[in-house]
C-alpha cells in the first residue's frame, strides 16, 4: 500500500515538473540586444523591432540604438555588442564589398547573406521600404545654376559649398560614387550627421548648398528642397532587412522560426511612403521615437 502511495507520489511530482517545464518556457527567451547607425530613421526602425519583441515576451536590451555610423555599427555587430540591426542593405553591401551593390534589392540582399555568413550573421527578409541617399540642394541654387541632375554640378562645383556624412570621404557609394562618376571630389566638403538635424539646419541657414539627406527625408518636401537625379545611377536599392547574429539564432532553438517571422512580418508591412511618414512625425514634428514607433505598431496588430 505505501509503494502504490509513493510511486502515485512520484507521478504526481513527475507531472508536475514536466507541467512547468512546458509552460514556462518563455522565462527563458534570451535578452536581444537591438543597435542600429546614429539617424533617426535607422533607431525608429531599431525601436519598432524592440516593441515588437517585447511584445512577444521577449526582453530587450537598447543600449546600442543610436551607437554611430556604420563603421561604428557594423563591428558592433560582428563581436557581439549587440545582436539585432536595421540595415540598409545596397549600403550595407558596398561597406563590405565595395562595387556589388546594385539596384535590386533581391541580388543585394543576397551578396550581403554571402559575405556575412561568414561572420555568423543572417540577413532576413528585406522590407518594401527603402531609403537611399539623395542630393539635395534649396530651389533658389537650383535655379540660380540651372541645377537638375547630379552632372549638372560637375561646371559649378567650385562656386558650390558641399555638406556630406561623416564617413562620406571613406564611403564607396558616397565620396568615391560621387568622384568616380561626376568628377566631384568632396574630401574638403562640410562633414555633419546625415539625415539628420544637422544637415537641414546647414541647408537652411546656407552654410552649405548641396547637402547629403536621405530620400525619405520629410525635411525635402517640407522646405520644397530639389532633389537632384542620380543619373549615373550611382546609388544601390537601399531596402531596409534586420541582420540578426548566428548566435542568438542558436540560443533560440526551436523559437528560431517565430522569432524571424515576427521581424520579418513587421519589415513586409513598412512602405517608403510610411517610413517616411513616420520619419516626418520624429523630425519634423519632434513626437517621441517610441510613441511614434507604438502608434504604428498599434495601427497595424502588432502590439495591442
Amino acid at each position: 500500500m505505501r509503494l502504490n502511495r509513493g510511486l502515485a507520489l512520484g507521478a504526481s511530482m513527475l507531472v508536475l515538473v514536466l507541467s512547468a517545464c512546458s509552460t514556462g518556457g518563455g522565462s527563458s527567451k534570451p535578452t536581444v540586444k537591438v543597435g542600429s547607425d546614429g539617424f533617426y530613421e535607422a533607431k525608429l526602425m531599431a525601436e519598432i523591432y524592440s516593441q515588437v519583441l517585447e511584445a512577444k515576451g521577449y526582453k530587450v536590451d537598447r543600449t546600442g540604438i543610436g551607437i554611430g555610423t556604420r563603421k561604428v555599427s557594423a563591428p558592433a555587430l560582428e563581436s557581439g555588442q549587440f545582436d539585432l540591426k536595421p540595415e540598409y542593405i545596397g549600403s550595407g553591401l558596398a561597406f563590405y564589398e565595395a562595387g556589388k551593390q546594385t539596384g535590386d534589392p533581391k541580388a543585394n540582399q543576397t551578396e550581403l547573406q554571402n559575405v556575412l555568413k561568414a561572420k555568423g550573421i543572417t540577413v532576413l527578409d528585406y522590407s518594401p521600404a527603402a531609403d537611399q541617399n539623395a542630393f539635395v540642394v534649396r530651389k533658389d541654387t537650383a535655379t540660380q545654376f540651372n541645377l537638375a541632375k547630379m552632372s549638372d554640378l560637375a561646371a559649378v562645383a567650385s562656386k558650390l559649398k558641399f555638406g556630406v556624412a561623416t564617413d562620406c570621404p571613406t564611403n564607396a557609394v558616397c565620396g568615391k560614387a560621387l568622384k568616380d562618376a561626376y568628377g566631384l571630389d568632396v574630401s574638403g566638403a562640410t562633414l555633419l550627421s546625415a539625415c539628420d538635424t544637422p544637415m537641414v539646419q546647414a541647408l537652411l541657414g546656407k552654410t552649405i548648398d548641396v547637402g547629403e539627406l536621405c530620400s525619405t527625408q520629410p525635411d525635402i518636401a517640407v522646405n520644397g528642397w530639389v532633389v537632384l537625379q542620380d543619373d549615373k545611377q550611382t546609388q544601390p536599392a537601399d531596402n531596409l532587412a534586420p541582420l540578426v547574429r548566428d548566435a542568438l539564432l542558436t540560443k533560440l532553438g526551436s523559437d528560431k522560426d517565430a522569432f524571424e517571422k515576427i521581424l520579418n512580418d513587421v519589415s513586409a508591412k513598412m512602405k517608403t511612403t510610411t517610413l517616411t511618414d513616420l520619419g516626418k512625425q520624429v523630425s519634423v514634428d519632434k513626437k517621441d521615437i517610441a510613441a511614434v514607433a507604438k502608434a504604428w505598431l498599434k495601427a497595424n496588430g502588432f502590439v495591442s
